[in-house]
């Protein structure tokens, strides 16, 4: 089930030409370009000393040749000798800092990429899977990385091929051509690579991004699948994506692998050309030996930097397809548009749906349809329906973390739409049905909302909650770890750190969905004794499965497909027998105390 669309772009994903990911690429090297100067100069050093040292081994094999002595030998020997180290200072430091512009750039670029997720709504995470976004800020920026270095490389083998070609040409320019006669041939079929090693790679990247997401998933649900016994099936879905993976990652082996052995082919039949023609003419003497040595190991270090370069446009595909991804989620625009980022004073309440058309995605059915409803400032209001009617989808838009298609969203006469979102959410306190707890103490969990609150405001909240008692069944107290996602907790034990941090936050507006529905009677109990002090002087949403809540609410509308069908009170509300009566008898009479089922 994990494979359906697996090597398919996201609908996010963009095409970018190579001038303009180049030109993109740079602009995150320009704060640094000390040290890309830096590491400019010491790759020219380099490449100097790589070409220095056979010419003077081979000035050296002449000179020998004329004059034997002890002591030019140890010359020789000792020059060598030096431009060795010489050479390792420069790459030495052409590696530091190249190692120090990259990880400087990458981690600008995995910050920029993180920040784009977060600036996105709701809806994003709905459509597209968080292991496959994960993918993209580390393997890709990974990637990325990677081919940034070979790019340094690059540089170092270009000025080495200029230098050398300068050298062979001021010593034989009939060897030279013959030696710069390849060059082209070795550039051709590396570029006939270029679109293949493309595809290979961005196909990589997407079944790594689909393997990740199967493992996030199967992890996420790991408790739903050993209760259901479906271990083995989900091992089969793994094993399904993983088998993809592996094809699509052989090709890639393949592709890359490639281009190296043909290459080095064609270089390795020029150099034994070079070997037998330069020969020939060292016996008849129109060449000195020197030169000839010159000239085998001169081509030699010609080819390997003509193959790096070479190859290095198929490899190049690798960076460029990775920060493709990178840059397609960066440039995302996020559905969540604000005409404005006006401050938000403390809010009063008052919220007004003004003939709102929403649905979730395009093809999806509309949730609501020219809805409209008005809440005053401090009304405590249940919302009732059965699953689908919008319930929900009011207050994830009064969050505004979806957008609405048509009408007004308005708090205090202000459109949602002007807002600083901040400023604006921090007046707003969810309660969602299954609270979502970070890893940390109870104490931080609590702490979240504000996290400049001291020990004794957190200790106050909680104990709003039951008169602190529940906190006697932690085992250390606000100290006590939730584990992952609070599984070392009851869903009960979960629900009231959600309110306690709720109620640290003193919020303006006060939104539960649903947030009893699944707990036990005695926590209920709990959370409506700590419910009547927050409710009072905030405006409240409540979506409410619990008869208590329910008859608590000054006023109840009941939702059926996205339109008010009936308000009212409790009582007047069941004397008109009409949606929420039969709501009433299927979900709330059973929590009656007069409710007797025989």
């Amino acid at each position: 089930m994990h494979l359906t669309g697996g090597l398919t772009p996201e609908a996010y994903d963009r095409s970018y030409s190579d001038r303009e990911l180049v030109r993109r690429i740079v602009a995150y090297f320009r704060p640094h370009l000390g040290k890309v100067l830096l590491v400019a100069l010491m790759v020219s050093l380099l490449s100097i000393t790589a070409t220095v040292t056979p010419l003077i081994i081979s000035r050296g094999i002449d000179t020998l040749a004329g004059n034997p002595q002890l002591q030019l030998l140890l010359t020789l020997a000792a020059v060598v000798t030096v431009m060795g180290a010489l050479g390792w200072g420069f790459n030495f430091i052409n590696l530091w800092f190249s190692a120090r512009a990259v990880g400087d750039v990458v981690l600008a670029l995995r910050e920029d990429a993180f920040r784009a997720v977060m600036r996105r709504d709701l809806s994003f995470f709905d459509q597209y899977a968080s292991g496959r976004i994960v993918s993209r800020v580390t393997s890709d920026t990974q990637d990325f990385a990677t081919t940034v270095t070979l790019t340094i490389d690059l540089l170092s083998q270009s000025v080495l091929v200029l230098i050398i070609s300068f050298v062979l040409l001021g010593h034989n320019t009939r060897l030279a051509l013959i030696t710069f006669a390849v060059g082209p041939i070795v550039l051709a079929i590396a570029m006939l690579f270029r679109h293949l090693a493309r595809r290979a790679m961005q196909q990589a990247q997407r079944a790594q991004a689909t393997v990740n997401a199967t493992i996030q998933e199967t992890i996420s649900g790991i408790a739903v699948a050993k209760n259901f016994r479906q271990e083995a099936t989900i091992y089969s879905d793994f094993q399904e994506t993983n088998e993809m993976a592996y094809r699509v990652m052989r090709t890639r082996v393949l592709v890359f692998g490639s281009i190296f052995p043909l290459l080095n082919t064609v270089s390795g039949l020029a150099v034994s050309i070079i070997i037998y023609v330069g020969g020939l003419m060292a016996l008849e003497r129109e060449v000195s030996v020197g030169d000839w040595y010159l000239f085998v190991q001169g081509v030699t270090i010609f080819f390997y930097p003509i193959t790096s370069i070479a190859s290095f446009w198929s490899q190049f595909q690798q960076g460029l397809a990775a920060s493709e991804r990178v840059f397609a989620l960066i440039d995302d625009e996020a559905l969540v548009v604000q005409t404005a980022q006006e401050p938000v004073a403390r809010l009063r309440g008052e919220i007004i749906f003004d003939q709102v058309t929403f649905n979730y995605s395009t093809g999806r059915s509309t949730v609501l349809r020219d809805f409209s409803l008005t809440i005053p400032t401090g009304e405590t209001l249940a919302i009732v329906g059965h699953t689908g009617a919008g319930k929900s989808s009011l207050v994830k838009l009064l969050l505004r973390f979806y957008e609405f298609q048509a009408g007004d969203i308005r708090v205090d006469g202000r459109s949602l739409r002007t807002f600083d979102l901040r400023q604006y959410r921090r007046q707003l306190g969810l309660v969602p049905q299954v609270p979502f707890l970070f890893s940390g103490t109870v104490a931080d969990n609590i702490r979240y909302g504000r996290p400049d609150a001291p020990d004794e405001a957190v200790a106050a909240a909680a104990r709003q909650l039951g008169d602190g008692s529940w906190l006697e069944d932690l085992p250390e107290g606000l100290q006590t770890d939730v584990g992952e996602r609070g599984a070392r907790l009851s869903l009960g034990q979960r629900q009231l750190v959600a309110l306690a941090r709720v109620l640290l936050q003193d919020p303006a507006i006060l939104l539960l969905d649903e947030a009893t529905a699944s707990i036990d009677p005695l926590t209920e109990a709990q959370v409506q004794t700590a419910l009547a002090t927050v409710l009072r002087g905030r405006t409240s949403i409540i979506i409410a499965h619990r008869l208590s809540t329910v008859r608590a609410a000054d006023r109840i509308i009941v939702l059926r497909d996205g339109q008010i069908i009936e308000e009212g009170d409790h009582d007047n509300l069941l004397a008109q027998d009409g949606h929420y009566a039969e709501l009433y008898t299927t979900y709330f009479r059973h929590q009656s105390l007069e409710y007797r089922p025989w």
